[in-house]
């Protein structure tokens, strides 16, 4: 679907969400947020408590409606409807930002931080705060909180990994956001971008051998029907942001525009700690389902991966970064 129909099916989404059966709803606005997630997802979890929020906390005013598995298309492309001034907004990781504002790469950058809370003092200093105003100034986008924790990616296979010699030759899809590839392939295996939505079928399909993924996205998109081994690499720390229009936030009331990211930081939280609370019972599950699950020393894939820090200039932030997660 092309960018204008896309804007325009989205725009008329948002104005019969404000009807039912034929009656006038209240809300003055309406965002309409498109996640690659499923449903079940425990981050999902989280938007549900932010659309309740939000009615609450703007008396009636604002309506958030949630499209699940990428219906409104793919991030990148819902990026562009916000950067038109669409009232849309989309769940992201980093990468896909950094190519509005570079320092917003550095968050998907491999082995920085471990766990949510040390990544959380990240996405919430004064320095991110100023990465925020700089994307919204320079590129029209909105960040409204960035505290979507979804945890820690590991390795899909249908073979043993130890080592990154072992991902010799073997596809792997990743996001395209250059700290993404870089990642990956400085793990030794060779990225193949794709939407996350085409992954199961890639798979089943043989068009890739391998994907990498935090433990709650996996049943969501049924990959334990088409992979047999789960790496725990944790290679990298999924911190993702809800991100919005900035053309559209700028219209709106400034009491709506404080309760939309101070709910969106509390729902994050929600999110995020729903997600830790999942992974010991998301782990147990797969591993019931036959999938062989293993913890491996990932000293050797740190080592093959911190070239990706200075390929990409982010060796200064590293250093600023780690030291202010581990405090």
């Amino acid at each position: 679907m092309s960018l204008t129909k896309n804007i325009t099916a989205i725009l008329a989404a948002g104005v019969a969400a404000q009807f039912i059966g034929g009656a006038a709803l209240a809300a003055d606005y309406t965002l309409n947020i498109n996640t690659a997630l499923a449903a079940s997802d425990p981050l999902y979890k989280g938007l549900e408590a932010f659309q309740k929020n939000i009615d609450e906390a703007s008396s009636g005013r604002f309506a958030i409606e949630l499209f699940p598995n990428s219906q409104l298309g793919a991030d990148e492309d819902v990026l562009e409807q916000a950067r038109a001034g669409a009232p849309v907004a989309v769940v992201v990781d980093g990468g896909r930002l950094a190519v509005f504002q570079s320092e917003f790469g550095v968050l998907g950058a491999p082995f920085l931080a471990s766990g949510y809370d040390g990544i959380r003092k990240v996405v919430t200093s004064d320095m991110f705060e100023s990465w925020v105003t700089d994307l919204h100034d320079g590129s029209g986008l909105q960040v409204l909180s960035f505290n979507w924790w979804q945890g820690e990616r590991h390795l899909l296979t249908n073979m043993e990994v130890n080592v990154p010699a072992d991902l010799a030759g073997i596809r792997m899809r990743t996001p395209g956001a250059p700290v993404w590839t870089g990642t990956i392939a400085a793990m030794g295996a060779t990225p193949t971008p794709m939407p996350w939505a085409e992954v199961y079928s890639a798979l089943s399909s043989n068009v890739i051998d391998a994907a990498e993924a935090q433990f709650p996205a996996i049943p969501g998109a049924k990959l334990d029907e088409v992979i047999t081994h789960i790496t725990k690499t944790g290679h990298i720390n999924l911190i993702t942001g809800l991100v919005t229009s900035g053309p559209w936030y700028d219209t709106l009331p400034s009491d709506l525009q404080k309760i939309l990211r101070d709910e969106a930081l509390t729902a994050g939280d929600i999110a995020s700690y729903g997600t830790q609370d999942s992974l010991a019972g998301t782990e147990a599950a797969l591993v019931a389902k036959g999938i062989s699950v293993r913890d491996i020393d990932v000293t050797p894939f740190k080592d093959a991966t911190a070239v990706v820090y200075d390929d990409l200039g982010y060796g200064d932030l590293r250093d600023v970064l780690r030291a202010m997660a581990a405090n």
